[in-house]
């Protein structure tokens, strides 16, 4: 579904991805995992067209969007839920819901969803009416999540979703990203927490300084001294 061919990627003169090549099939769950600075952001943005490329091709379901925009890219089914959240603070829960249609064709026609998503996300019900600016960074972890399958996607990206979340919250994420794999969704997840991310993917990725290190699949690599070392702990 989604494939990233010899991408290569610069900040002013830094390389920051440097021929990177990965890929996700329809249904997969695939995870990039490394340190900080070690390119994941800047995998997820590239793909969603918020940071331009200088090298490679980025195709979906076969068709080279690499040049696509940001927008023509959701329409076709890319999602992202940003590192930081990045919710509309003065913005009430469900007003933040609906801006996650906001270029579906639909988009005055999103309660089904919307319903949907309350249903995934029950504390998400609970404050509907709320600001959500005003929440747990938990809980907006849960809408930003929320906010982006509302744009239906068939690949979803999930960026740094546990990154400074306490425990009993990193347990919610991660249960509600079980589920989404559970019911099909195509996910590329990129996350610090190897022991979370190696948990729940069919395959991983392990980035270092811009480059893919290892591949394969994600049960193989969690047991490999180098991943055990540098990400697991032990």
């Amino acid at each position: 579904m989604l494939e990233l061919e010899q991408v290569t990627v610069q900040y002013g003169k830094r390389p920051v991805l440097r021929e990177i090549s990965l890929s996700v099939a329809a249904g997969e769950v695939v995870t990039l995992i490394g340190a900080n600075s070690a390119g994941k952001t800047t995998t997820l943005r590239v793909i969603m067209g918020l940071k331009e490329l200088i090298a490679g091709a980025i195709r979906f379901d076969g068709v080279d969007v690499t040049r696509l925009s940001t927008v023509d890219r959701v329409r076709r089914g890319l999602a992202l839920a940003p590192e930081g959240r990045q919710i509309f603070p003065k913005f009430t829960v469900e007003e933040n819901l609906m801006m996650g249609g906001y270029h579906r064709p639909d988009r005055h026609r999103l309660d089904a969803d919307i319903a949907r998503t309350y249903e995934i996300f029950p504390r998400l019900a609970e404050r509907r009416g709320q600001k959500a600016g005003s929440m747990s960074g938990g809980e907006q972890q849960m809408l930003a999540i929320g906010r982006a399958l509302i744009s239906r996607p068939r690949c979803l990206l999930l960026d740094e979703p546990t990154l400074g979340l306490a425990p009993i919250m990193v347990d919610e994420i991660e249960r509600i990203v079980r589920q989404l794999a559970a019911e099909n969704m195509t996910i590329l997840l990129a996350e610090q927490n190897a022991a979370i991310a190696l948990g729940i993917a069919d395959r991983a990725y392990v980035l270092e300084s811009g480059r893919i290190s290892l591949h394969g699949q994600a049960a193989v690599l969690k047991e490999t001294a180098e991943v055990r070392r540098f990400y697991l702990g032990a």
